[in-house]
C-alpha cells in the first residue's frame, strides 16, 4: 500500500475505556498520523492519545453526550452521517454503533472493524429494552424505543451497506454482521498486549476477580448472587451504573475497588484464583488478558468466551445466566487441576503482534483489489 495515502480513522466515542478502545489504540499505532473522528472525547480518560489528532462532532458540545450517550442514537446517527471523509483514501471505523456512517466517496475504501452491529437495535433489543441503563429516564426510554426502533434499524441496515469491506472480532460477530446486515465478514481477532502480562509470578489464589465496565450486559448481578451465596471472596474493578444497584446487595466478602490502573489490574490478575466472566460478550479482551497472567476463566457458555475458554484446559463454562448455574461452575472449577503455562500460551494466539500483521495483511489486499476495480463509475 503506498506510504503517501491519506488514512482517517473513525471511532463511535471515546469517553471511558474498554476493549474497543485499545483496538483503536493499536490502529493509532498503525497509522499515527492519521486524525481520529469520534462523537464525544473525554481526554482525560485517554492518556496514550495525548499526541493523537483527535476530532469530535458537534455532539461533544451536547450536554450528557460523553456521559449518557445512550440517550441519543438518532443525534448519535446524524453526527456520523454528516462526516464527510470522501477527500480520504482510506476509512478505517472502529465500530459498535453508528462509527460506519461516515460519508465516502468512490475513491475511498471504507473498512470497518466491527465490534459488533449495534447490540440494542439487534442481538439483544429485547434484554435493554427490559433493563434500560438510564435511572429516572427508563420509564421514557422503554415507551419511546418500540416507537423508534423500526426506524433506526432500517437506517443502520442502510448505511451498514455503505462500509466496502467488514472485519469481524469474533465468529459471534460475524454470524451477526451476516443476520443483520447480509455482509460477509473476515475475522481478525482484536489485539492483546501479552508481553506485561507473561511476566508476572502468580500469587495468593485466594480471591476472584472481575474487571470492566460495569453496565447491566456485564451482569454483576450474577456474580454478587453466586458469591453471596459461596461466601467466597470477590473483588469486582471497574466503574458503571451497576455498582451502585449491586453494591448494597453484595455481603461483606465482596470487594469493590472502582477504576484501577492497568498496573494495579493486572496484579489482580495475578492474585486471582479464577476471572469470572458472566456475560456474553462480543469477544471479550479482558478475559484473554487475564489468561495472558495465567488466571483461569469462569465464563458464561456463549458469544466470544467460546473461543478461549475449554472446559477443564482454560478454565470453566456454564450454560444459563443464573446465580445456581455459576455456583455450580465455580465448585466444578473448585477440583480442576489447570496448566498455568498452556492458559498462558492459548492468550498468545492473540497478540498485539499477531494482530498488526493480520490487519496489515488484510488492509494491503484489500487495498490492491480496490485499486485494480476503482473508476469514475464505481
Amino acid at each position: 500500500m503506498p506510504k503517501q495515502i491519506k488514512v482517517a480513522l473513525v471511532h463511535h466515542w471515546l469517553v471511558s475505556p474498554g476493549g474497543a478502545e485499545k483496538v483503536l489504540f493499536e490502529l493509532h499505532q498503525m497509522w499515527p498520523k492519521a486524525p481520529i473522528f469520534t462523537a464525544a472525547y473525554t481526554p482525560e480518560k485517554f492518556p496514550e492519545l495525548r499526541t493523537a489528532d483527535v476530532r469530535t462532532t458537534w455532539l461533544n458540545k451536547v450536554p450528557l453526550a460523553k456521559t449518557k450517550h445512550q440517550l441519543f442514537p438518532v443525534l448519535r446517527g446524524l453526527s456520523f452521517r454528516m462526516l464527510d471523509l470522501s477527500s480520504y483514501d482510506l476509512v478505517i471505523s472502529s465500530c459498535a454503533a453508528e462509527a460506519k456512517y461516515v460519508k465516502t466517496g468512490p475513491n475511498t475504501l471504507h473498512i470497518c472493524y466491527c465490534h459488533t452491529p449495534i447490540r440494542y437495535y439487534w442481538s439483544d433489543y429485547e434484554w435493554y429494552l427490559a433493563h434500560p441503563p438510564f435511572g429516572a429516564l427508563n420509564p421514557v426510554a422503554k415507551l419511546a424505543l418500540p416507537l423508534m426502533i423500526g426506524r433506526l434499524r432500517k437506517l443502520d441496515y442502510e448505511e451498514a451497506q455503505t462500509v466496502d469491506v467488514y472485519l469481524a472480532n469474533s465468529k459471534t460477530v460475524q454470524d451477526r454482521i451476516k443476520k443483520y446486515y447480509h455482509r460477509d465478514s473476515t475475522i481478525i481477532y482484536p489485539p492483546i498486549d501479552t508481553d506485561p502480562l507473561t511476566k508476572l509470578q502468580r500469587s495468593h489464589k485466594d480471591y476472584y476477580l472481575m474487571v470492566g465496565r460495569q453496565v447491566a450486559y456485564k451482569r454483576l448481578d450474577l456474580a454478587v448472587d453466586a458469591f453471596n451465596a459461596l461466601g467466597l471472596k470477590l473483588k469486582v474493578v471497574g466503574e458503571g451504573e451497576e455498582i451502585s444497584r449491586q453494591q448494597p446487595r453484595a455481603k461483606s466478602n465482596i470487594e469493590f475497588t472502582g477504576w484501577l490502573s492497568d498496573r494495579e489490574r493486572n496484579k489482580l490478575f495475578a492474585g486471582a484464583r479464577a476471572f469470572i466472566w458472566p456475560q456474553e460478550e462480543d469477544f471479550g479482551i479482558t478475559a484473554v488478558e487475564a489468561m495472558a497472567a495465567g488466571c483461569p476463566v469462569i465464563a458464561f457458555n456463549k458469544g466470544g468466551a467460546r473461543e478461549y475458554v475449554t472446559e477443564g484446559v482454560t478454565g470453566a463454562l456454564f450454560d444459563q445466566q443464573t446465580p445456581a448455574a455459576l455456583v455450580e461452575a465455580i465448585r466444578r472449577f473448585e477440583v480442576m487441576s489447570l496448566d498455568e503455562s498452556a492458559i498462558r500460551n492459548r492468550a498468545l494466539e492473540f497478540d498485539s503482534r499477531v494482530f498488526r500483521s493480520k490487519l496489515a495483511d488484510f488492509v494491503n489486499r484489500e487495498w490492491k483489489k480496490f485499486e485494480q476495480k476503482k473508476s469514475p463509475e464505481r
